[in-house]
C-alpha cells in the first residue's frame, strides 16, 4: 500500500507542495492540515479517546475526540466528517468552531475544529483507539499536565475554553 501523502500548507492554509506522511511528521518545518470534531453529549461533557498504543504520535494518551489528516483535495469539513465515521463509526452535524496552529518539535498543524453534539453509538476503530469515555471539564481541568494528555488535545481544550468558556 502507498504511503499517504499530506498537503504543506502555509499559514492562510494555502497548499503549497506535497510530501509523504513520514517526512512531514519529524519535521516541523512541514504544516500540514488536520480536522478536529469535539464530540459532547447533552450534560456538556466532551468524549476523549485513548490513542492506541501502536500510534506514531501520542501512543497511549488520552486525545481529541476525533482527529485525523485531511487529505490532498479535501476540505476540512469533508475530513472531520470521514474521520468521524472511521474512528468512532458515527455521523453527525458538525458546527465550525475555529482554526488554530498546533507546533511542537514533532511536526507542526493547522487544526481546523468543529463540534458536534452526540450521545452514544459509538463502533471505534480499535486499531486507533484502545479507549473511548465522556470527561467532564472540571476532570480535564485535573488532568492538564499530568501526561495523560497528549500536548495537541491539551493545546485544543486551552483554545476552546478560551474562546467559548470565558469566566
Amino acid at each position: 500500500m502507498p504511503e499517504e501523502l499530506l498537503e504543506i500548507v502555509n499559514e492562510k492554509g494555502e497548499v503549497t507542495g506535497l510530501a509523504p506522511r513520514s517526512e512531514i511528521h519529524g519535521n516541523p518545518a512541514l504544516m500540514h492540515r488536520v480536522a478536529h470534531v469535539l464530540v459532547f453529549n447533552r450534560k456538556g461533557e466532551l468524549l476523549l479517546q485513548r490513542r492506541s498504543m501502536k500510534k506514531d504520535v501520542a501512543p497511549g494518551m488520552w486525545d481529541t475526540s476525533v482527529g485525523g489528516h485531511v487529505d490532498p483535495g479535501e476540505s476540512p469539513e469533508e475530513a472531520a466528517q470521514r474521520e468521524m465515521l472511521e474512528e468512532l463509526g458515527v455521523e453527525g452535524r458538525l458546527e465550525f468552531l475555529h482554526s488554530y496552529i498546533h507546533s511542537n518539535a514533532y511536526e507542526t498543524e493547522l487544526v481546523h475544529t468543529f463540534r458536534a453534539l452526540k450521545e452514544d453509538g459509538f463502533k471505534f476503530d480499535p486499531v486507533e483507539i484502545d479507549e473511548v469515555r465522556f470527561w467532564g471539564l472540571e476532570e480535564i481541568g485535573r488532568a492538564a499536565g499530568t501526561g495523560l494528555l497528549s500536548d495537541n488535545f491539551e493545546h485544543e481544550i486551552k483554545t476552546y475554553l478560551a474562546r467559548f468558556h470565558k469566566g
